[in-house]
């Protein structure tokens, strides 16, 4: 894969990560059985592209960090179900903006757990990105859905942040993708007995949406994304993911006539600015 490929597939990883909403809004489902539905299909994915460009054989890591993995999923699949949850409640464009809140959760934590200090650059992103979230809702009634599907959306960011971190300590030594397939078995193995019940009552139409978003938007993008890290620098695929919630709030326009207010852009504006400063402070 040379530069041109990689920026190409990154672009696209980053499509598929923002279509997440999209696919999780038309399969018109529980958040249980999406993300158990997610997982089959992204075991079966990541299986195949594990032996496709993996790096190594496939082969099972040690108890250590085959536990840590196992925590790993657990935040998957609590990121993904709170951020279904907020697609419910809220719509895509609240819900895409407010994971998008995990780039400050990252700094703010990486701080606190590992010790490393942070620079005021890293505060005022994190202020950025809080600003965006005010500017986001349009008021801060508990009762309303567009308060409630923003405080899921923000506690997704803040699992994923953790997962990120957790990452970090979990898959050192380990191809990424074979990483990214036992943290996937984890989640279908904690989630497919909450939704085992009523999977097979599952229409056609919900079950193509959930193959989209396991092989798709799980397997293939982070197949991508791996691929890309072999040829670009970390910072470029970080600006480019930057993108991920433009991407979602688009197509929720053009899908579901989601028009976002002016204050929404404003909001999302800023938290996306915060983004790129968080690239490029990534160094």
């Amino acid at each position: 894969m040379n530069t041109r490929t990689a920026l190409w597939a990154i672009h696209l990883g980053a499509l598929l990560f923002g279509l997440s909403g999209i696919f999780g809004k038309l399969a018109d489902n529980l958040p249980e059985m999406i993300v158990a539905g997610r997982a089959i299909f992204a075991v079966l994915a990541l299986a195949l592209f594990a032996q496709l460009i993996g790096k190594a054989p496939l082969r099972l890591p040690g108890l250590r960090q085959l536990a840590l993995l196992a925590l790993g999923g657990l935040l998957l699949g609590g990121h993904w179900w709170t951020f279904f949850e907020a697609v419910n409640i809220s719509g895509v464009a609240i819900a895409t903006l407010g994971f998008a809140s995990f780039p400050a959760f990252t700094v703010l934590l990486e701080g606190l757990l590992f010790r490393e200090r942070t620079r005021p650059a890293e505060f005022a992103m994190v202020g950025l990105v809080c600003l965006g979230l005010v500017l986001v809702t349009p008021d801060f009634d508990l009762a309303s859905q567009a308060t409630g599907g923003l405080l899921w959306a923000v506690l997704s960011g803040l699992l994923f942040a953790l997962l990120s971190l957790l990452n970090r300590a979990s898959t050192r030594g380990i191809d990424p993708v074979q990483a990214a397939l036992f943290q996937n078995l984890s989640v279908l193995l904690v989630f497919l007995p909450f939704a085992w019940p009523a999977l097979p009552e599952s229409s056609l139409n919900s079950w193509l949406w959930m193959a989209m978003l396991g092989i798709f938007c799980t397997g293939l993008a982070h197949s991508l994304f791996v691929a890309s890290l072999r040829v670009l620098k970390a910072r470029t695929t970080a600006v480019i993911f930057a993108l991920e919630p433009v991407y979602g709030i688009a197509f929720a326009w053009l899908l579901f006539s989601e028009i976002p207010t002016l204050r929404m852009l404003a909001g999302g504006l800023l938290i996306v600015s915060a983004i790129f400063l968080a690239a490029r402070m990534a160094r």
